[in-house]
């Protein structure tokens, strides 16, 4: 399974999208600083995820995701934004 994650910096309260194959080590390499583009922003919580079978899938929800349309979509999706 591959994943398209949504995170939420508790330091500067932006949001964090990406996809893995490995939900629960990303999120934990997110959070221990072992990633370049958001090391200084942790901690983070995870607010939103789905599951895709396909990479190529994945990799399109994030860039939908990453539009305006795709930041409507979450915002309305989800009320901690």
């Amino acid at each position: 399974m591959y994943y398209v994650y949504v995170l939420k910096s508790l330091k500067d309260r932006k949001l964090y999208i990406g996809h893995t194959g490995d939900l629960v080590k990303r999120f934990q390499e997110h959070n221990t600083g072992l990633v370049k583009s958001t090391k200084k922003r942790i901690p983070f919580q995870l607010l939103y995820y789905e599951a895709c079978n396909i990479l190529n899938d994945a990799v399109k929800r994030e860039k939908s995701f990453k539009t305006g349309f795709g930041r409507a979509y979450l915002k309305r999706r989800l009320s901690d934004i």
